[in-house]
């Protein structure tokens, strides 16, 4: 796990948003961004003034809309006409919801990128989100190899609407691992960077998957699943806009406790982690031989006899962050909801 920087604990002072970036060095990677939109209009100038706010300039930036009937479209071929050097496309999307339409995107990625950025409509990059990213990946290559995936992703600061009231969101203590993604997610998407031998090996696993529950927590179990590394930074990358029209929010405090608690009573979790082996089944030959045996083990001990339960629990070492995530991981157990 990467660590956080001196500067981590103070959130950024308004100005620093809008500094352009530097030119890019020569032998810098080529990074492209991807970006699903549905009528978001009302927040998504911000967003793309970030993109060309960045320390690291996106070399291509891929924005797949599902049919928007606001001025999404022409917020998006405005600024591409304003900023030709940052590669701006404006696709279709499939419209059939954010998940499906980043998995279309993932298989669009042109072949001459090296990293591949994921982002939300309605949020503000840092400037350095993508150089803090890229720099990270680099060392991890270094370190294991090129041809090794790797997952960069992080923190972020919970704001309200209007960008203001921020919180640092939740750190992670435990090592990120397939063990975990079976069972949790850490790796918001809005915050995700992949190294080529990660957004390859995403892309081509998008066409196995008919239906996954969320992008991002996809994208970590098959990561992982693989035998890739992934680096949570605990510095915060970007400004993540807490509203009523989010797909999935930051997911704190004790409404949000309360309705997990419910989803997991009622058996949604258990839906979730159904659609999920179903989609790592699916591209099991791209899974280490032990993850493979480890995600056969989960499915087929998770709906069976107490005691098989138990024991599945103890064979596999699945775990969730946090004690309320080590305690309602042994409930879901003790209930046969997982």
């Amino acid at each position: 796990m990467t660590d956080s920087s001196p500067s981590a604990s103070a959130p950024p002072p308004p100005e620093d948003l809008g500094k352009a970036p530097s030119p890019a060095p020569q032998g810098t990677p080529r990074v492209a961004v991807l970006m699903a939109t549905y009528n978001g209009a009302s927040r998504l100038q911000a967003q793309l003034d970030s993109f060309a706010a960045q320390a690291l300039a996106p070399a291509r930036i891929l924005v797949s809309d599902d049919g928007s009937v606001d001025a999404t479209k022409a917020l998006v071929e405005d600024f591409g006409a304003a900023h030709p050097a940052l590669g701006v496309r404006l696709l279709a999307g499939p419209c059939r919801g954010a998940a499906q339409n980043f998995l279309s995107l993932l298989r669009q990625v042109p072949e001459d990128v090296d990293l591949v950025a994921l982002s939300d409509q309605d949020d503000v990059w840092l400037p350095d989100r993508l150089s803090r990213a890229a720099a990270a990946l680099e060392a991890a290559e270094a370190r294991l190899g090129a041809a090794h995936p790797v997952l960069h992703c992080g923190r972020s600061w919970e704001c309200n609407d209007s960008l203001s009231r921020r919180r640092l969101s939740r750190d992670q203590r435990r090592p990120p691992g397939f063990r975990h993604a079976l069972v949790q997610n850490i790796a918001g998407g809005n915050t995700m960077t992949l190294n080529r031998a990660a957004w390859q090996l995403v892309a081509e696993a998008a066409a196995e998957a008919r239906e996954v529950v969320v992008h991002d927590w996809w994208i970590y179990q098959i990561v992982t699943g693989a035998g890739g590394e992934v680096l949570f930074d605990r510095a915060p990358l970007l400004l993540y806009r807490q509203h009523g029209e989010n797909v999935i929010g930051a997911n704190r405090g004790p409404r949000a406790k309360v309705r997990r608690l419910r989803h997991m009573l009622s058996g949604g979790f258990s839906d979730w982690n159904t659609v999920n082996i179903r989609a790592l089944s699916a591209s099991a030959p791209r899974l280490t031989p032990e993850n493979r045996a480890l995600l056969e083990a989960l499915r087929e001990g998770r709906q069976g006899s107490l005691p098989r339960r138990l024991a599945m629990l103890r064979r596999t070492g699945v775990y969730r962050q946090g004690l309320e995530g080590r305690l309602s991981l042994l409930l879901t157990v003790l209930l046969g909801r997982l």
